[in-house]
């Protein structure tokens, strides 16, 4: 009789193995045959004092690797795990992309709607944007975050979705008139999530919810639009500090569709799948978003539609990193063999770019094209233009000093000679000394200051460019 019992068993189980083969083997063997090679890649977090990261790998619609390393708190030594909630920063903006096109599909809207019709207060620059320019940087508004910043906020302030609208409505001027340029630009999805909201008459948040994370069963996915809202189980971020310690990079944003979903790797690469298979929207949807936008003289630059297309050793690739306070973020699809990574990490100086790279390199080294010398050298030569700055005397830096304001972010610079030195001067931010490079132009750390003189070479203003915000307009009034 045991022996029958035994047989039995025997021949169920070679019966469910024949069954149920790839689950089975894609859980065990093959992962766990390249972990101690993943472990290698993510050995300089794995240590409850350390911030870490987490990892999730996807092929042919199955989650092969997941783990988690390092801590989630460091607080009370909570590690990481591939449940862990990370904010996952401007990985958000295909999420955003992909309401507004589930919205399109409803026949609620266009994708080729100028933002006006939904958001009027956009100010009229005299150029039709439209929901497709936002979503492909290509839409020549300023960024949201260069602005607070030449506003003095700083990074950890409370930014809610009301003090970006209102910092739209204030604007005065494009960076470039829409299509012909691209710029990276925050401030696009913040106000594609706001359409979002107005058409379908739910916030950001409840929408995602009902429309996304529930059916594809996220369970632990939100978009955080509450920097008060206890969140369960998530990840704090850090930054490093003096020596080998790490302090706190705090983080309150209340403020969605550029940036703040919270998700997990698990959660994340069920999202991943639904691009393969998708069961959430439908493949012309996916195919929109996949496909490269183009510039109004027809070139293509990189970007699709919340997302960047690229080739990775020969492979197509489809990606998008985040990075906000001390979190960073990954995900890269590789449509053609039916692949994805991410990686999460609550570290600021970590690169989970690469890492999830190194990691894809051990799963598709066997697809991956040889790199040709051609190939390498085919970068072209940069060219820079020298500049000599002109030799400034403390009688000339005078004429620069006054009080200048700007409309647009209603906020107030001071240039004043402090020791010698053009310093400039604002009620929040620190002070700082700006350098002359050639004659009227002056520099500091990224930022320039061209400053502009009426027909009788009286300074009457500057204008500041700053990485995203390019001739921001100051006028002197003192």
């Amino acid at each position: 009789m045991n022996y029958i019992r035994a047989f039995s068993y025997f021949s169920i189980l070679i019966i469910s193995l024949s069954l149920f083969p790839s689950k089975l083997f894609a859980q065990t063997g093959f992962s766990n045959e390249l972990e101690p090679r993943i472990d290698s890649i993510f050995k300089d977090f794995n240590a409850i004092n350390k911030p870490g990261a987490t990892v999730a790998v996807v092929k042919n619609q199955e989650i092969i690797f997941k783990k988690g390393y390092g801590s989630a708190n460091l607080e009370y030594d909570i590690p990481n795990s591939p449940a862990t909630i990370f904010h996952i920063a401007s990985v958000s903006k295909q999420f955003t992309v992909f309401s507004i096109l589930l919205l399109e599909k409803e026949g609620e809207l266009s994708f080729d709607d100028d933002i006006r019709i939904h958001i009027p207060e956009v100010p009229d620059f005299g150029k039709t944007i439209t929901l497709r320019h936002l979503a492909s940087h290509t839409s020549g508004m300023r960024d949201q975050w260069a602005l607070l910043d030449l506003a003095g906020w700083r990074a950890d302030d409370v930014i809610t979705k009301e003090h970006i609208l209102k910092l739209v409505s204030q604007q005065k001027e494009l960076n470039f008139n829409p299509g012909e340029a691209y710029m990276y630009c925050n401030t696009g999805f913040t106000l594609l999530a706001e359409v979002v909201a107005r058409v379908s008459g739910k916030t950001f948040a409840a929408f995602t919810e009902e429309k996304i994370f529930k059916p594809l069963r996220m369970s632990n996915t939100l978009f955080y639009d509450d920097h008060e809202k206890i969140v369960k189980n998530r990840a704090y971020s850090y930054q490093a500090g003096p020596g080998n310690n790490y302090k706190k990079s705090v983080l309150n944003f209340a403020n969605v569709g550029a940036t703040s979903l919270f998700t997990t790797v698990e959660d994340l690469a069920l999202w991943a799948m639904n691009f393969s298979s998708p069961t959430v929207g439908d493949k012309a949807i996916i195919d929109k978003m996949n496909t490269p936008a183009l510039l109004s003289n027809g070139e293509t630059f990189g970007g699709a539609y919340g997302q960047f297309n690229n080739t990775y050793k020969g492979l197509n690739q489809i990606q998008h990193g985040g990075a906000d306070a001390g979190y960073r973020s990954y995900l890269g699809r590789f449509p053609e063999q039916n692949f994805a990574v991410m990686v999460f990490s609550n570290f600021a100086q970590s690169n989970p770019k690469n890492l999830a790279l190194q990691v894809a390199d051990l799963y598709l080294e066997d697809a991956f094209e040889k790199q040709t010398a051609a190939a390498t050298n085919a970068d072209e030569p940069i060219v820079s233009q020298e500049l000599t700055p002109p030799n400034y005397e403390v009688s000339d830096l005078k004429e620069f000093v006054g009080v200048y304001f700007s409309p647009e972010l209603n906020t107030t610079y001071e240039a004043v000679l402090k020791e010698g030195k053009l310093t400039i001067k604002h009620a929040r931010a620190s002070d700082f000394v700006i350098s002359v490079a050639k004659r009227d132009l002056f520099l500091y750390e990224g930022k320039s200051f061209m400053f502009e003189r009426d027909d009788n070479q009286l300074i009457t203003g500057f204008r500041v460019s700053a990485g995203r915000v390019k001739n921001l307009w100051f006028k002197k009034v003192k």
